[in-house]
Protein backbone atom coordinates (compact mmCIF):
# COMPACT_ATOMS: atom_id res chain seq x y z
CA UNK A 1 0.00 0.00 0.00
CA UNK A 2 2.88 2.69 0.88
CA UNK A 3 4.48 1.47 -2.11
CA UNK A 4 1.93 2.14 -4.06
CA UNK A 5 1.11 5.53 -2.62
CA UNK A 6 4.84 6.83 -3.04
CA UNK A 7 4.21 5.89 -6.53
CA UNK A 8 1.74 7.61 -6.69
CA UNK A 9 3.10 10.70 -5.10
CA UNK A 10 6.36 10.07 -7.90
CA UNK A 11 3.44 10.05 -11.04
CA UNK A 12 2.02 13.50 -9.69
CA UNK A 13 4.95 15.37 -8.85
CA UNK A 14 6.19 14.68 -12.47
CA UNK A 15 3.23 16.22 -13.58
CA UNK A 16 3.84 19.34 -11.45
CA UNK A 17 6.46 21.04 -13.73
CA UNK A 18 4.20 19.84 -16.70
CA UNK A 19 2.41 21.98 -19.41
CA UNK A 20 -1.43 21.61 -19.77
CA UNK A 21 -2.84 22.05 -23.02
CA UNK A 22 -5.31 24.01 -21.71
CA UNK A 23 -7.61 25.24 -24.79
CA UNK A 24 -7.05 24.14 -29.11
CA UNK A 25 -8.61 26.77 -31.12
CA UNK A 26 -9.14 25.91 -35.22
CA UNK A 27 -8.72 28.77 -38.07
CA UNK A 28 -9.26 27.68 -41.64
CA UNK A 29 -8.43 30.44 -43.90
CA UNK A 30 -8.77 29.63 -47.57
CA UNK A 31 -4.75 28.93 -48.41
CA UNK A 32 -3.73 27.74 -45.01
CA UNK A 33 -5.46 26.20 -41.65
CA UNK A 34 -4.26 27.75 -38.38
CA UNK A 35 -4.28 25.11 -35.79
CA UNK A 36 -3.52 26.82 -31.78
CA UNK A 37 -3.19 25.09 -28.41
CA UNK A 38 -2.94 27.44 -25.94
CA UNK A 39 -0.19 26.16 -22.72
CA UNK A 40 0.35 26.74 -19.36
CA UNK A 41 4.01 26.88 -19.82
CA UNK A 42 6.25 27.01 -22.71
CA UNK A 43 6.75 23.83 -24.33
CA UNK A 44 9.29 21.94 -26.91
CA UNK A 45 8.74 19.21 -29.18
CA UNK A 46 9.31 16.80 -31.50
CA UNK A 47 7.29 16.18 -34.88
CA UNK A 48 7.10 13.10 -37.10
CA UNK A 49 5.71 13.11 -40.87
CA UNK A 50 3.92 9.90 -41.75
CA UNK A 51 2.67 8.57 -45.17
CA UNK A 52 -0.13 5.85 -46.33
CA UNK A 53 -2.24 7.29 -44.55
CA UNK A 54 -0.99 10.45 -44.45
CA UNK A 55 -0.21 11.98 -40.69
CA UNK A 56 1.09 14.47 -39.02
CA UNK A 57 2.60 13.38 -35.23
CA UNK A 58 3.69 15.62 -32.82
CA UNK A 59 5.19 15.01 -29.37
CA UNK A 60 4.98 17.66 -26.96
CA UNK A 61 7.58 17.48 -23.71
CA UNK A 62 6.29 17.29 -20.61
CA UNK A 63 2.69 17.82 -21.00
CA UNK A 64 -0.88 16.11 -21.05
CA UNK A 65 -4.40 17.18 -22.90
CA UNK A 66 -6.75 19.30 -20.32
CA UNK A 67 -9.39 19.97 -23.19
CA UNK A 68 -11.45 17.56 -25.30
CA UNK A 69 -10.66 17.41 -28.52
CA UNK A 70 -13.96 16.14 -30.14
CA UNK A 71 -15.73 19.85 -30.32
CA UNK A 72 -13.26 20.77 -33.02
CA UNK A 73 -14.64 21.08 -36.42
CA UNK A 74 -12.10 20.28 -39.47
CA UNK A 75 -14.36 21.87 -42.19
CA UNK A 76 -12.53 22.97 -45.32
CA UNK A 77 -9.30 21.97 -43.19
CA UNK A 78 -6.99 18.88 -44.51
CA UNK A 79 -7.68 17.66 -41.05
CA UNK A 80 -9.71 14.52 -41.08
CA UNK A 81 -9.41 13.90 -37.53
CA UNK A 82 -6.86 14.24 -34.20
CA UNK A 83 -5.99 11.88 -32.17
CA UNK A 84 -4.52 11.84 -28.49
CA UNK A 85 -2.30 9.56 -26.28
CA UNK A 86 -0.25 10.02 -22.66
CA UNK A 87 3.02 7.95 -23.35
CA UNK A 88 5.56 6.78 -20.33
CA UNK A 89 7.83 9.11 -20.76
CA UNK A 90 5.08 12.23 -19.77
CA UNK A 91 5.21 13.18 -23.79
CA UNK A 92 1.68 14.23 -24.75
CA UNK A 93 1.51 12.22 -28.73
CA UNK A 94 -0.86 14.30 -30.73
CA UNK A 95 -1.78 12.53 -34.32
CA UNK A 96 -3.27 14.85 -36.89
CA UNK A 97 -4.89 12.35 -39.05
CA UNK A 98 -4.67 14.13 -42.70
CA UNK A 99 -6.82 14.10 -45.92
CA UNK A 100 -3.86 14.20 -48.30
CA UNK A 101 -0.16 15.45 -48.32
CA UNK A 102 0.67 19.10 -47.40
CA UNK A 103 3.47 21.35 -46.22
CA UNK A 104 2.96 22.21 -42.55
CA UNK A 105 5.07 24.57 -39.83
CA UNK A 106 5.04 23.72 -36.32
CA UNK A 107 6.00 26.49 -33.47
CA UNK A 108 5.83 28.29 -30.45
CA UNK A 109 4.68 31.54 -29.69
CA UNK A 110 5.63 33.58 -26.20
CA UNK A 111 2.68 35.12 -24.04
CA UNK A 112 1.66 38.65 -24.48
CA UNK A 113 -1.26 40.94 -23.97
CA UNK A 114 -4.16 38.91 -25.14
CA UNK A 115 -2.26 35.51 -25.04
CA UNK A 116 -0.28 32.82 -23.03
CA UNK A 117 2.17 30.55 -24.13
CA UNK A 118 0.67 28.74 -27.97
CA UNK A 119 2.01 26.69 -30.20
CA UNK A 120 1.02 26.93 -33.30
CA UNK A 121 0.69 24.37 -35.93
CA UNK A 122 0.19 25.96 -39.66
CA UNK A 123 -0.87 23.16 -42.64
CA UNK A 124 -1.32 24.45 -46.07
CA UNK A 125 -4.81 23.64 -47.75
CA UNK A 126 -3.36 22.75 -50.92
CA UNK A 127 -2.20 19.30 -51.93
CA UNK A 128 1.42 18.57 -52.33
CA UNK A 129 1.89 16.71 -55.58
CA UNK A 130 5.01 15.84 -57.43
CA UNK A 131 5.08 17.14 -61.23
CA UNK A 132 4.48 14.44 -63.70
CA UNK A 133 6.40 14.53 -66.60
CA UNK A 134 4.72 14.50 -70.18
CA UNK A 135 6.57 12.20 -72.57
CA UNK A 136 6.95 13.48 -76.31
CA UNK A 137 5.30 16.59 -75.16
CA UNK A 138 6.45 19.64 -77.72
CA UNK A 139 5.96 23.42 -76.86
CA UNK A 140 4.98 25.41 -79.88
CA UNK A 141 6.34 28.76 -79.45
CA UNK A 142 3.08 31.64 -79.57
CA UNK A 143 2.28 33.35 -82.62
CA UNK A 144 2.15 37.08 -81.66
CA UNK A 145 -1.48 38.06 -82.52
CA UNK A 146 -2.37 41.78 -83.69
CA UNK A 147 -5.52 42.95 -82.98
CA UNK A 148 -7.02 46.36 -84.18
CA UNK A 149 -9.52 47.88 -81.40
CA UNK A 150 -12.15 50.46 -81.95
CA UNK A 151 -12.53 53.50 -79.54
CA UNK A 152 -15.26 51.43 -77.65
CA UNK A 153 -13.49 48.49 -77.42
CA UNK A 154 -10.60 50.09 -76.31
CA UNK A 155 -12.62 51.84 -73.68
CA UNK A 156 -14.03 48.59 -72.45
CA UNK A 157 -10.82 47.13 -72.14
CA UNK A 158 -9.25 49.37 -69.76
CA UNK A 159 -8.63 47.93 -66.71
CA UNK A 160 -10.11 48.17 -63.80
CA UNK A 161 -8.55 49.85 -60.96
CA UNK A 162 -7.74 47.59 -57.88
CA UNK A 163 -8.01 48.45 -54.49
CA UNK A 164 -6.78 46.25 -51.72
CA UNK A 165 -8.73 46.19 -48.76
CA UNK A 166 -7.24 45.15 -45.02
CA UNK A 167 -9.77 44.19 -42.70
CA UNK A 168 -7.08 44.57 -39.54
CA UNK A 169 -6.80 41.48 -37.38
CA UNK A 170 -8.74 38.59 -37.32
CA UNK A 171 -8.15 35.15 -35.91
CA UNK A 172 -6.51 34.40 -32.93
CA UNK A 173 -5.55 38.53 -32.81
CA UNK A 174 -9.17 39.79 -31.96
CA UNK A 175 -7.76 43.53 -31.96
CA UNK A 176 -9.13 46.06 -29.60
CA UNK A 177 -11.96 45.11 -27.32
CA UNK A 178 -14.75 47.34 -26.71
CA UNK A 179 -17.78 47.62 -24.46
CA UNK A 180 -20.13 44.60 -23.74
CA UNK A 181 -23.29 44.10 -25.81
CA UNK A 182 -25.07 41.36 -24.55
CA UNK A 183 -22.98 39.73 -22.69
CA UNK A 184 -20.04 39.61 -25.26
CA UNK A 185 -17.66 42.37 -25.78
CA UNK A 186 -17.22 43.98 -29.11
CA UNK A 187 -14.42 42.75 -31.20
CA UNK A 188 -12.66 45.04 -33.18
CA UNK A 189 -11.70 42.24 -36.32
CA UNK A 190 -15.56 41.99 -36.23
CA UNK A 191 -16.61 45.52 -37.00
CA UNK A 192 -13.78 46.22 -39.80
CA UNK A 193 -14.26 42.64 -41.61
CA UNK A 194 -18.20 44.19 -41.54
CA UNK A 195 -16.72 47.82 -43.02
CA UNK A 196 -14.37 45.80 -45.67
CA UNK A 197 -17.58 43.60 -47.05
CA UNK A 198 -19.56 46.66 -46.89
CA UNK A 199 -16.39 48.71 -48.97
CA UNK A 200 -15.91 44.97 -51.42
CA UNK A 201 -19.45 45.30 -52.23
CA UNK A 202 -19.65 49.26 -53.47
CA UNK A 203 -16.33 49.11 -55.09
CA UNK A 204 -17.72 45.91 -57.29
CA UNK A 205 -20.56 47.72 -58.37
CA UNK A 206 -18.85 50.65 -59.66
CA UNK A 207 -17.78 50.54 -63.02
CA UNK A 208 -14.30 50.61 -63.86
CA UNK A 209 -13.18 49.61 -60.04
CA UNK A 210 -11.95 45.98 -58.68
CA UNK A 211 -11.75 44.86 -55.24
CA UNK A 212 -9.42 42.29 -53.27
CA UNK A 213 -10.11 41.52 -49.59
CA UNK A 214 -6.82 40.55 -47.55
CA UNK A 215 -9.17 38.20 -44.99
CA UNK A 216 -12.64 37.15 -45.96
CA UNK A 217 -13.48 35.45 -42.65
CA UNK A 218 -12.73 35.27 -39.45
CA UNK A 219 -8.79 33.99 -39.85
CA UNK A 220 -5.47 35.55 -39.16
CA UNK A 221 -2.60 36.90 -41.96
CA UNK A 222 0.60 38.62 -40.93
CA UNK A 223 0.88 42.18 -41.15
CA UNK A 224 3.38 41.26 -44.00
CA UNK A 225 1.20 39.01 -46.03
CA UNK A 226 -1.45 41.37 -46.24
CA UNK A 227 0.84 44.03 -47.74
CA UNK A 228 2.08 40.77 -50.44
CA UNK A 229 -1.33 39.89 -51.20
CA UNK A 230 -1.70 43.78 -52.32
CA UNK A 231 1.82 43.61 -54.33
CA UNK A 232 1.25 40.63 -55.73
CA UNK A 233 -1.90 41.94 -57.45
CA UNK A 234 -0.77 44.82 -58.44
CA UNK A 235 -2.84 47.01 -56.51
CA UNK A 236 -3.47 50.24 -57.04
CA UNK A 237 -4.27 51.61 -53.42
CA UNK A 238 -4.00 49.39 -50.34
CA UNK A 239 -5.86 50.92 -47.76
CA UNK A 240 -6.40 49.27 -44.17
CA UNK A 241 -9.42 49.15 -41.83
CA UNK A 242 -9.31 49.59 -38.05
CA UNK A 243 -11.24 50.66 -34.66
CA UNK A 244 -9.01 51.41 -32.23
CA UNK A 245 -9.01 51.66 -28.51
CA UNK A 246 -7.01 54.13 -26.43
CA UNK A 247 -6.63 54.02 -22.12
CA UNK A 248 -8.79 57.10 -22.26
CA UNK A 249 -12.52 55.90 -23.09
CA UNK A 250 -13.64 59.47 -23.69
CA UNK A 251 -11.29 59.63 -26.70
CA UNK A 252 -12.95 59.52 -29.89
CA UNK A 253 -13.09 60.24 -33.85
CA UNK A 254 -12.28 58.78 -37.02
CA UNK A 255 -9.14 59.33 -38.66
CA UNK A 256 -6.88 58.65 -41.46
CA UNK A 257 -3.20 57.79 -41.54
CA UNK A 258 -0.44 57.58 -43.70
CA UNK A 259 3.49 56.50 -43.89
CA UNK A 260 5.60 58.57 -41.31
CA UNK A 261 9.06 58.08 -42.40
CA UNK A 262 10.61 60.50 -39.69
CA UNK A 263 8.28 59.16 -36.83
CA UNK A 264 4.93 59.72 -35.60
CA UNK A 265 2.71 62.94 -36.12
CA UNK A 266 1.22 62.50 -32.47
CA UNK A 267 1.78 60.82 -29.27
CA UNK A 268 -1.33 58.47 -29.76
CA UNK A 269 0.04 58.30 -33.05
CA UNK A 270 2.96 56.69 -31.46
CA UNK A 271 1.04 54.13 -29.47
CA UNK A 272 -1.66 53.05 -32.34
CA UNK A 273 1.01 51.98 -34.46
CA UNK A 274 2.95 50.20 -31.87
CA UNK A 275 -0.15 48.28 -31.14
CA UNK A 276 -1.19 47.59 -34.88
CA UNK A 277 2.26 46.83 -35.28
CA UNK A 278 2.37 44.27 -32.56
CA UNK A 279 -0.38 42.07 -34.70
CA UNK A 280 2.58 39.50 -35.28
CA UNK A 281 3.32 38.86 -31.90
CA UNK A 282 -0.01 37.99 -31.50
CA UNK A 283 -0.56 35.93 -34.68
CA UNK A 284 3.03 34.40 -35.64
CA UNK A 285 5.20 35.70 -38.76
CA UNK A 286 5.08 32.97 -41.05
CA UNK A 287 6.39 44.93 -56.95
CA UNK A 288 9.63 46.15 -57.79
CA UNK A 289 12.53 43.75 -58.69
CA UNK A 290 15.89 45.22 -57.53
CA UNK A 291 17.99 41.91 -57.79
CA UNK A 292 19.27 42.84 -60.89
CA UNK A 293 20.13 46.20 -60.58
CA UNK A 294 23.13 48.24 -59.51
CA UNK A 295 23.02 49.74 -56.14
CA UNK A 296 22.77 53.34 -57.00
CA UNK A 297 20.18 52.26 -59.54
CA UNK A 298 18.40 50.33 -57.29
CA UNK A 299 18.54 53.62 -54.65
CA UNK A 300 17.00 55.70 -57.45
CA UNK A 301 14.09 53.46 -58.91
CA UNK A 302 13.12 52.34 -54.79
CA UNK A 303 13.15 56.32 -53.80
CA UNK A 304 10.90 57.29 -57.19
CA UNK A 305 8.79 54.80 -56.09
CA UNK A 306 8.20 55.44 -52.54
CA UNK A 307 7.86 59.40 -53.35
CA UNK A 308 4.76 58.13 -55.62
CA UNK A 309 3.61 55.85 -53.21
CA UNK A 310 3.47 58.36 -50.13
CA UNK A 311 2.10 61.48 -52.82
CA UNK A 312 -0.60 59.20 -53.61
CA UNK A 313 -1.56 58.21 -50.71
CA UNK A 314 -1.40 61.71 -48.91
CA UNK A 315 -4.58 62.53 -51.58
CA UNK A 316 -6.06 59.59 -51.28
CA UNK A 317 -6.09 60.72 -47.58
CA UNK A 318 -7.31 63.65 -47.62
CA UNK A 319 -10.38 63.09 -49.85
CA UNK A 320 -11.59 60.07 -47.26
CA UNK A 321 -10.96 61.75 -44.34
CA UNK A 322 -13.11 64.92 -45.98
CA UNK A 323 -16.06 62.32 -46.82
CA UNK A 324 -15.63 60.33 -43.31
CA UNK A 325 -15.92 64.40 -42.25
CA UNK A 326 -19.34 64.25 -43.20
CA UNK A 327 -20.83 61.29 -41.62
CA UNK A 328 -18.52 60.73 -38.37
CA UNK A 329 -16.64 63.01 -35.24
CA UNK A 330 -12.98 63.26 -36.42
CA UNK A 331 -10.50 63.09 -34.16
CA UNK A 332 -8.10 65.44 -36.16
CA UNK A 333 -9.19 67.84 -38.98
CA UNK A 334 -5.87 66.66 -41.13
CA UNK A 335 -4.22 63.32 -41.90
CA UNK A 336 -1.84 61.87 -39.61
CA UNK A 337 1.37 60.36 -39.90
CA UNK A 338 2.65 56.79 -37.97
CA UNK A 339 4.53 54.02 -38.38
CA UNK A 340 2.69 51.41 -39.06
CA UNK A 341 3.97 48.27 -41.03
CA UNK A 342 1.08 47.74 -43.30
CA UNK A 343 1.71 50.93 -44.68
CA UNK A 344 5.71 50.77 -45.97
CA UNK A 345 4.55 49.33 -49.30
CA UNK A 346 7.35 50.90 -51.47
CA UNK A 347 5.00 50.44 -54.43
CA UNK A 348 1.72 50.57 -53.61
CA UNK A 349 0.32 53.89 -52.02
CA UNK A 350 -1.01 53.22 -48.74
CA UNK A 351 -3.73 54.45 -46.24
CA UNK A 352 -4.93 53.26 -42.66
CA UNK A 353 -8.42 54.65 -41.73
CA UNK A 354 -9.33 54.36 -38.03
CA UNK A 355 -12.88 54.10 -38.11
CA UNK A 356 -13.45 55.20 -34.63
CA UNK A 357 -12.62 54.59 -30.93
CA UNK A 358 -14.42 50.65 -30.27
CA UNK A 359 -13.06 51.85 -26.42
CA UNK A 360 -15.38 54.85 -26.50
CA UNK A 361 -19.30 53.79 -25.56
CA UNK A 362 -21.05 56.00 -27.41
CA UNK A 363 -18.82 55.07 -30.74
CA UNK A 364 -18.57 51.58 -30.01
CA UNK A 365 -22.41 51.44 -30.56
CA UNK A 366 -22.68 52.57 -33.55
CA UNK A 367 -19.54 50.90 -35.00
CA UNK A 368 -21.48 47.83 -34.01
CA UNK A 369 -24.16 48.53 -36.35
CA UNK A 370 -24.77 47.28 -40.16
CA UNK A 371 -26.21 50.36 -40.99
CA UNK A 372 -23.20 52.67 -39.33
CA UNK A 373 -20.75 50.27 -41.28
CA UNK A 374 -22.32 50.80 -44.76
CA UNK A 375 -22.59 54.78 -43.93
CA UNK A 376 -18.52 54.35 -42.79
CA UNK A 377 -18.01 52.30 -46.43
CA UNK A 378 -19.46 54.37 -48.62
CA UNK A 379 -17.79 57.66 -47.14
CA UNK A 380 -14.84 55.61 -47.88
CA UNK A 381 -15.58 54.83 -51.39
CA UNK A 382 -16.69 58.17 -52.08
CA UNK A 383 -13.05 59.68 -51.17
CA UNK A 384 -11.11 57.07 -52.99
CA UNK A 385 -13.18 57.10 -56.26
CA UNK A 386 -12.93 61.70 -56.28
CA UNK A 387 -9.15 60.84 -55.82
CA UNK A 388 -9.23 58.18 -58.55
CA UNK A 389 -11.13 60.44 -61.07
CA UNK A 390 -9.19 63.82 -60.62
CA UNK A 391 -6.05 61.85 -60.49
CA UNK A 392 -6.79 58.77 -63.41
CA UNK A 393 -4.16 55.73 -63.30
CA UNK A 394 -3.02 55.60 -67.08
CA UNK A 395 -4.68 52.44 -69.08
CA UNK A 396 -7.45 52.33 -66.45
CA UNK A 397 -11.18 52.48 -67.73
CA UNK A 398 -11.67 55.33 -65.33
CA UNK A 399 -8.69 57.15 -67.43
CA UNK A 400 -10.55 56.52 -70.82
CA UNK A 401 -13.67 58.00 -69.27
CA UNK A 402 -11.91 61.41 -67.65
CA UNK A 403 -10.27 61.43 -71.31
CA UNK A 404 -13.39 61.48 -73.17
CA UNK A 405 -15.35 63.34 -70.93
CA UNK A 406 -12.63 65.91 -71.64
CA UNK A 407 -13.65 66.25 -75.25
CA UNK A 408 -17.22 65.97 -74.86
CA UNK A 409 -20.16 67.83 -76.36
CA UNK A 410 -23.70 68.33 -74.15
CA UNK A 411 -27.31 67.91 -75.51
CA UNK A 412 -30.24 69.04 -73.82
CA UNK A 413 -32.98 66.46 -74.44
CA UNK A 414 -36.17 67.36 -75.70
CA UNK A 415 -39.76 65.68 -76.54
CA UNK A 416 -39.27 62.97 -78.87
CA UNK A 417 -36.00 62.36 -78.76
CA UNK A 418 -34.70 58.72 -77.91
CA UNK A 419 -31.33 57.12 -77.11
CA UNK A 420 -30.74 55.56 -80.33
CA UNK A 421 -31.34 58.41 -82.41
CA UNK A 422 -29.36 60.90 -79.91
CA UNK A 423 -26.10 58.15 -80.46
CA UNK A 424 -26.85 58.46 -84.65
CA UNK A 425 -27.35 61.89 -85.05
CA UNK A 426 -23.65 62.09 -82.87
CA UNK A 427 -22.05 59.68 -84.94
CA UNK A 428 -21.63 57.55 -81.54
CA UNK A 429 -23.31 54.61 -80.07
CA UNK A 430 -25.93 53.81 -77.79
CA UNK A 431 -23.58 51.54 -75.57
CA UNK A 432 -21.08 55.04 -75.40
CA UNK A 433 -23.89 57.26 -74.68
CA UNK A 434 -24.64 55.17 -71.78
CA UNK A 435 -20.95 54.56 -70.32
CA UNK A 436 -20.65 58.10 -70.43
CA UNK A 437 -23.67 59.29 -68.49
CA UNK A 438 -23.76 56.13 -66.11
CA UNK A 439 -26.86 54.73 -67.66
CA UNK A 440 -28.19 51.90 -68.13
CA UNK A 441 -30.92 49.76 -70.79
CA UNK A 442 -33.22 50.11 -68.07
CA UNK A 443 -32.47 54.08 -67.32
CA UNK A 444 -35.02 56.70 -68.76
CA UNK A 445 -34.53 59.15 -71.15
CA UNK A 446 -35.59 62.56 -68.81
CA UNK A 447 -36.64 65.53 -71.22
CA UNK A 448 -34.44 68.75 -70.21
CA UNK A 449 -31.71 66.01 -68.75
CA UNK A 450 -28.35 67.10 -70.12
CA UNK A 451 -26.75 64.00 -71.90
CA UNK A 452 -22.62 64.45 -72.39
CA UNK A 453 -22.10 63.24 -75.65
CA UNK A 454 -18.54 61.33 -75.99
CA UNK A 455 -16.62 61.71 -78.86
CA UNK A 456 -16.95 59.75 -82.34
Amino acid sequence: MRLLLLLSLVCLSSFTYAAKIENIRIWPAPDNTRLVLDTSAAVTFDEITLTNPHRLVIDIDRSFLSTSLAKLDFTNSPIRSIRSSQRSDNKLRLVLDLAYKTSHKIFTLPPNASYGDRLVVDLSNYKQTPPTPIKGAVIKPSQPQTTTLSSLALLDSQRDVLIAIDAGHGGEDPGALGPRFGGKRLREKHVVLGIAKELQLLIKNEPGFEPLLTRSGDYYISLRGRTKKARKANADLFISIHADAFKNSKARGASVWILSSRGASSEMGRLLAQKQNDADLIGGIGGISLEDKEDDVAMTLLDMSMNYSQTTGQRVAQEVLRNIGKIAKLHKGHVERAGFVVLKSPDVPSILVETGFISNPGEAAKLRTKQYQKKMANAIFKGLKSYFYSYPVANTYIASVVEAKRKLRSYKVVSGDTLSGIAQRFSTSVKRLQTANKMTSKSVLLVGKTLIIPAS
